[in-house]
């Protein structure tokens, strides 16, 4: 491989490398729980504290190799695996790590634990180790049972990059009205559509609604037609330029084009066949005139083969 080859490959490397580093930045610590007495069990049956993820882009999020720790002097205190499917986020999706210091247990099991009672400090590193992607300092006070969590999905406070802490984004539910404890969920859960409830209130009969709906309707029919009608025009156009340009191909010179008739006597002779043809009676033309051919001979019908040979006759 030479050497611009080399580069362009180290370019598109490092290009994609980067895309995928600032991806990540998009995932966040989304709801904690510390003390977990009566709340969600894991595969095993168990109750430990947990941590919830949000991938906050719009686009699927690969989140292997990245560290969580709640020691900020150790940054790789656990890296998440590589090789699980799970690990994948979707858009918008959510994933829980159980902090139960058993990370034999599978993908999702921390090798730390949470310590109720004290400030709990969670970092997420990305996979230099290096780079915070996001932080969060759980409360002491936090109940047990109860979560501390982001008011909406994802929505840190954070500008800029700063993946700093902002408090004011963060409340503690603890699983009554509108303090729904929700791991693997979203943290607002909206019973009605503001925007709906809104339009219901200024158009009651619906009448605006149909005449957005009809006008909508309209508008893609006229639209279509006029897209059709400019289609067509541009075909007529196209084959017009192109019949002009077989025609000239054809005939590449400015000369007349001669057509070569018949001769006086060719039309002569025609002519005078089809007189004789129509007018072949000078009385009638009613005549009928059948003229007596000569049957030619055919052995297919000769009678002599449709008779039986007389057999010989021998005495004894």
């Amino acid at each position: 491989m030479n050497k611009k080859g080399i580069v362009i490959l180290l370019l598109c490397l490092f290009c994609s490398l980067t895309s995928f580093a600032q991806g990540r930045k998009g995932l966040r610590i989304n709801e904690v729980m510390v003390q977990n007495d009566s709340n969600y069990l894991d595969a095993y049956g168990n109750r430990h504290a947990w941590i919830e993820l949000f991938n906050s882009t719009r686009a699927s999020m690969q989140i292997s190799n990245v560290y969580i720790t709640n020691d900020k002097s150790v940054p790789t205190k656990y890296g998440v695996p590589r090789g699980d499917h799970n690990t994948k986020l979707g858009p918008l999706q959510h994933v829980l790590f159980f902090a139960d210091n058993d990370p034999g247990k599978g993908t999702f099991h921390l090798s730390f634990e949470l310590t109720p009672g004290v400030d709990n400090h969670i970092y997420l590193f990305d996979a230099d180790g290096i780079t915070l992607i996001d932080e969060v300092v759980v409360p002491a006070n936090l109940p047990a049972n109860c979560s501390y969590a982001l008011l909406h999905d994802g929505v840190s406070g954070d500008k800029d990059g700063e993946n700093k802490f902002h408090p004011e984004f963060w409340t503690v539910r603890d699983g009554k009205a509108h303090g729904y404890i929700t791991p693997c969920e979203v943290n607002m859960v909206e019973s009605t559509n503001s925007s709906v409830e809104k339009f219901r209130t200024h158009d009651s009969h619906g009448f605006v609604l149909t005449l957005m709906a009809m006008g909508i309707v309209f508008s893609a029919l006229l639209l279509l037609s006029i897209c059709f009608f400019f289609f067509g025009k541009a075909n007529e156009k196209n084959a017009t330029k192109k019949k002009a340009a077989a025609i000239a191909n054809h005939h590449t010179d400015d000369t007349p084009v001669t057509v070569k008739g018949d001769s006086g006597e060719e039309i002569a002779a025609i002519g005078m066949a089809l007189y004789e043809h129509l007018n072949a009676h000078d009385k009638e033309d009613t005549i009928l005139t059948i003229n007596k051919v000569k049957k030619a001979y055919s052995p297919w019908s000769s009678k002599i083969y449709t008779l039986r040979e007389t057999p010989n006759r021998k005495t004894w």
